[in-house]
């Protein structure tokens, strides 16, 4: 009898336990359950479960820039309270999520495979991510600028 697939262990684990949405202790456990498996890899399983995913373990989703945009500010928020409380470890945690998405970001619009066109969009991306880690608390502020200058360049 061949061993169960990561998705099929993850959907008896999120049943067993009656989970109805992904926060730090539901994180952990899956972690642990279904361990070894790569963070990223755990992360689009439970993306793909439909469950409410909480910041920071739910990443930077990249399929559009309101997903960047909207992930961004979640974390930033986690991230502010993080440094309020001085907890170092969940603000550094926040950090490597960003830097993560930045480097796929980046990798995608280096690749040769990839299209002009996203090229391109991962290109803004790889910029807006930048922004969050120079300095998270601009990036707000700096979004809704750079938004309305897109779209007034991309009227004329």
């Amino acid at each position: 009898m061949p061993a169960k697939s990561r998705k099929q262990a993850l959907r008896e684990f999120l049943a067993a336990r009656g989970i109805t949405a992904i926060g730090e202790a539901e994180w952990q456990a899956a972690l642990r359950e279904l361990a070894p498996i790569s963070e990223s890899y755990l992360r689009d399983l439970l993306r793909d479960s439909g469950l409410p995913f909480a910041q920071p373990w739910a990443g930077i989703r990249q399929q559009t820039f309101a997903d960047v945009e909207r992930d961004l500010r979640t974390m930033l928020e986690v991230y502010a309270e993080a440094m309020r409380t001085g907890d170092r470890l969940r603000a550094r945690y926040c950090r490597r999520q960003v830097i993560a998405a930045k480097d796929r970001a980046r990798f995608i619009a280096r690749s040769p495979k990839t299209s002009p066109e996203k090229k391109a969009r991962k290109e803004e991306m790889v910029q807006w991510l930048l922004v969050w880690l120079e300095n998270p608390e601009v990036f707000p502020a700096w979004v809704d600028i750079r938004k309305r200058h897109s779209c007034a360049a991309d009227a004329h």
